[in-house]
């Protein structure tokens, strides 16, 4: 019996078919990102923040929390987010917030969030808290890293759970190598430890190579899978002391967004990977804008 021949369009077709999901599925995560807002008297003008957030495919705003700007202000611009399917998370932290005596402090940081939420409608309430200690730039971490990493697990799971508590979605801000150090309870690694407690991480595995910045990253993207948490690659837009290669501070920005969307591309097999977080949208605003023609 003769074989039908197969028209090469239909060939075509099936093959363009096959390939949507694959298409679909890039797109969407170059949708995750998020990003970090640390001067929050920026959200009196929402409009220019959240439009840059739509064109760049920000879904997360990190938001520091500061006392110089009242809880209307921060209704009003947290319902605008949310109008543009864009959630905030509460930001805040400082390196001392891992001494023991210091746990006052994120408390009260907490308590304020919370009692912020209780007070706000639905739609303008902050959707979780992102902490970001980074006691390793105390000096008294060159001496005694056993002792601070002791007291500052002792905080965070505290505020983890107390965050948790009243509905917060729960995260830190890490550095790369916390898989390096070990857990006060000595029961694994400190990055797992961290894993257990949060929602999710965000890694500061910050490098000038989408490739390198996934590398420094899979360690902990490969435990969150296990876990069933969620992690976020960091990357880093501004000046910094600590070498041209942890920044894109100062090159084009085709280059980084092609290294952009290879973090996407190397990191879509993890269950954990929930986006790439950007630091800071002050700093990515003025590198997009520079980019522009003067018109």
């Amino acid at each position: 019996m003769a074989k039908a021949k197969v028209k090469p369009h239909w060939v075509l077709l099936v093959c363009c078919l096959m390939l949507l999901p694959f298409l679909f599925k890039s797109s969407s995560m170059e949708e995750q990102k998020a990003t970090w807002l640390w001067d929050a008297s920026l959200i009196e003008k929402p409009e220019e923040i959240l439009d840059f957030c739509k064109e760049q495919g920000v879904s997360v705003i990190f938001l520091q929390v500061q006392k110089s700007v009242g809880a209307e202000q921060y209704r009003h611009f947290i319902s605008a987010a949310h109008d543009d399917n864009i959630v905030v998370h509460a930001l805040d932290g400082r390196p001392e917030w891992a001494y023991r005596k210091q746990h006052g402090e994120a408390d009260q940081f907490i308590d304020w969030v919370l009692d912020y939420n209780s007070k706000a409608p639905a739609e303008a309430r902050f959707a979780g808290i992102q902490l970001d200690v980074e006691p390793y730039r105390l000096k008294r971490w060159e001496r005694d890293q056993a002792g601070v990493v002791s007291e500052w697990s002792r905080n965070m799971e505290a505020w983890a759970d107390k965050g948790r508590a009243g509905g917060l979605y729960m995260s830190a801000a890490v550095p790369f190598w916390l898989g390096k150090i070990e857990a006060a309870d000595g029961n694994g690694d400190l990055s797992r430890w961290m894993l257990d407690r949060f929602d999710a991480l965000a890694v500061m595995s910050y490098r000038d190579n989408g490739q390198q910045m996934v590398d420094l990253s899979r360690g902990m993207l490969s435990m969150a899978d296990q876990l069933g948490k969620s992690v976020w690659i960091g990357m880093e837009l501004g000046y910094t002391e600590e070498g041209a290669h942890v920044s894109f501070h100062g090159k084009p920005l085709p280059v980084m967004e092609a290294e952009m969307r290879n973090v996407f591309r190397l990191s879509e097999s993890y269950s954990s990977f929930a986006g790439l977080a950007i630091h800071h949208y002050e700093v990515w605003n003025k590198k997009i804008a520079a980019a522009q023609p003067k018109g």
